[in-house]
């Protein structure tokens, strides 16, 4: 078994490479700018909160709409790292929350394969599996169109 020192060694000898500082800042960045186009372009549709970076796992940002607010729900555009794939989050604003919207969607398209709510969400819906990152206005374009198309879905399914 591996001791902390192990595994501090190991990171050490990453980190003086130097490619997973350069990745990590270049995908916050992305996603960074995800949020500032989607504040622009979609403002009619959602008001889009802060970036979170999480701890290499999760960068994300919130949104939502009136409709949302009002049943104390938002989304949330999710950059799975360990999958390398974004994701869409329905998220309650508590427990009690997610449950009432787990069970209403635990059957739906997108939990169909679940047996529990995930954990910090009620769904989470694969928005691009791939992403491909050596053209970025060509991902934005791909994920804004599935944004638009996954949330409008999950929104009927509420309604």
């Amino acid at each position: 078994m591996k001791t902390l020192n192990d595994y501090i060694k190991i990171y050490k000898e990453q980190l003086d490479k130097g490619d997973i500082q350069e990745a990590y800042s270049r995908l916050v960045k992305f996603v960074m700018k995800l949020n500032s186009t989607f504040s622009a372009d979609l403002s009619d549709k959602y008001s889009f909160g802060n970036l979170f970076q999480g701890y290499m796992d999760y960068t994300y940002f919130y949104f939502s709409n009136d409709f949302l607010k009002k049943r104390k729900l938002r989304f949330g555009l999710v950059l799975n790292h360990p999958q390398m794939r974004f994701e869409i989050w329905l998220l309650g604003q508590n427990m009690e929350i997610q449950d009432k919207y787990w069970q209403l969607l635990k059957t739906s398209k997108w939990n169909k394969d679940r047996t529990n709510r995930p954990q910090y969400s009620v769904l989470e819906a694969i928005v691009i599996e791939n992403p491909d990152f050596n053209d970025l206005d060509k991902l934005t374009q791909q994920l804004k169109k599935s944004l638009i198309k996954i949330t409008d879905d999950i929104i009927a399914q509420i309604q």
